[in-house]
């Protein structure tokens, strides 16, 4: 049997997956992290910029408001952009929506590029709403791209590449971020438009390369464009098995027309797959990943300051690590162990991390806890942080696929910025006990998947679809309910 390297190099798979990869996942990855070094540069900026213009300083409350404003659009932008993705796509295709996406990231880079000549805080704004805005749709585009190009034997290690982009570009921020490359007050604008130049390459290149066979063949109904993408992409075949799949799929759009999000959220027999997505989101983004992140936490576990930005590029170095592994191994455990199993020593290592907290002043205790932060990165990296991926793209069949990106777009941007606003607020109420908190969300996590996520290795998207309708609690199913309200 062929490896899946073998398999990659057949055709200009690869080149895909790392033009989408780049041009996706990686873009959103850097300007989560890209944006905390140059910080106080920036709010020194909206400091000199305002006195410029007023002959006078502004007040606290403005710099704040204005900052607030120039992290928080990101947020807002990324909600936009997950609602378009059905629109982008159904209109002109996966490639030339990820192709339009990049256009809109280039222009937010070249806004952001002349807002320090300019002198103007609000050109930052409207960059950052635009940066917000690309990553949201790009990142379901990208998902979407990969599930519908990838083989049934190879799909969770095609789509889990998504989870190492943005591994990769929570690192390339944090890099760039340092004081020694762009981490200066003269270079900040150019810090926060290094991802312009895989946008740019991904307009140039994308064109040459196939679209995704399933849309060519499910909403398109081209079957010989399907096979001639297939043998571009992973070389010549007859790929009887995939156009077979295809086919049922086909024939299921056919007879269930594309649905829009307010019909997906009322049809039940999608509902476990988004009720599954939900859970996993909340878990996801309240199971600490985003305490580890923050230049307190270090401090308050007691290492150095100095040594903190080197400590948090060590933790990218290790989440790209654990995600290249993860996908070696995906196709070979299965999807529900990685979700089960992360969350459960998640939860515990919290539990110890509280207690490390408490300890922080006998000389071992920064260095434990350490270590026990790379140790939760390997497991949320490892396990729920790539897994999620690609569960995504397998869960929901071609009608239902486009309303879902969209609703779960809407959810993942809604938490960030949720978690964004209150997370502080939890660190002051609570202090080092806060991790608890986060063991209490990864706890019902691991028990949800351990009992109620189906296994999706291998199967077909409509096999997976049936498995979801036959989940039962208490001996009743949703389906059931349905057909008892039906004859009432």
């Amino acid at each position: 049997m062929e490896t899946f390297y073998h398999q990659l190099t057949q055709g200009s798979a690869l080149l895909l997956i790392i033009i989408l990869g780049f041009g996706g996942s990686f873009q959103s990855g850097y300007h989560i992290t890209g944006l905390s070094s140059p910080s106080p540069y920036i709010q020194h900026f909206i400091n000199s910029t305002w006195y410029d213009r007023y002959k006078e300083p502004p007040a606290p409350q403005k710099v704040t408001m204005i900052w607030s404003l120039i992290v928080s659009m990101y947020a807002v932008g990324g909600l936009f952009g997950a609602v378009s993705v059905k629109l982008f796509s159904r209109r002109l295709g996966r490639k030339q929506a990820m192709i339009c996406n990049s256009l809109i990231s280039i222009i937010g880079a070249v806004i952001m590029l002349t807002s320090k000549e300019a002198k103007s805080f609000e050109m930052i704004i409207v960059a950052r709403t635009l940066y917000g805005y690309s990553s949201g749709l790009g990142v379901s585009l990208h998902l979407m791209y990969l599930g519908e190009i990838s083989p049934r034997k190879i799909r969770g290690r095609v789509t889990l590449t998504s989870a190492t982009f943005t591994s990769l570009g929570k690192l390339s921020g944090q890099f760039f971020g340092l004081s020694e490359i762009l981490g200066g007050q003269d270079v900040w604008h150019i810090l926060l438009c290094v991802p312009v130049c895989f946008s740019v390459v991904q307009v140039l290149v994308l064109p040459f390369l196939p679209e995704a066979p399933r849309y060519l063949f499910i909403e398109k109904g081209d079957d010989i464009a399907c096979k001639s993408a297939l043998q571009s992409l992973w070389g010549n075949s007859d790929y009887k098995e995939e156009m077979e799949e295809m086919l049922i799929e086909h024939m299921a759009l056919e007879a269930s027309p594309p649905k829009s999000p307010l019909q997906l959220l009322k049809n039940r027999t999608v509902r476990w797959q988004l009720i599954t997505m939900f859970v996993i989101y909340c878990c996801n983004q309240m199971s600490g990943m985003t305490a580890i992140s923050t230049f307190s936490f270090f401090l308050n576990a007691g290492v150095p300051r100095d040594k903190i930005r080197y400590v948090t590029l060590g933790l990218g170095i290790s989440e790209i690590l654990t995600s290249i592994s993860c996908s070696l191994v995906i196709e070979n455990t299965g999807r529900r162990p990685l979700f089960w199993g992360g969350y459960a020593v998640m939860s515990a290592i919290w539990m110890v991390v509280t207690v490390m907290l408490n300890l922080k002043d006998l000389s071992w205790v920064p260095y434990a806890t350490s270590s026990l932060i790379f140790l939760f990165i390997i497991s949320f990296c490892g396990g729920p942080g790539a897994a999620t991926a690609t569960l995504s793209s397998e869960i929901f069949i071609q009608s239902d696929r486009l309303a879902a990106f969209v609703l779960m777009g809407l959810h993942r941007w809604f938490l960030f910025a949720v978690m964004g606003l209150i997370f502080p607020f939890i660190i002051d109420a609570f202090s080092s006990y806060c991790f608890l908190l986060f063991a209490g969300v990864c706890v019902p996590g691991s028990l949800y998947t351990f009992f109620l996520l189906p296994e999706t290795k291998g199967k077909t998207l409509v096999d997976i679809s049936e498995e979801f309708k036959a989940i039962t609690v208490c001996g009743k199913s949703f389906l059931e309910e349905e057909k008892v309200e039906t004859k009432l």
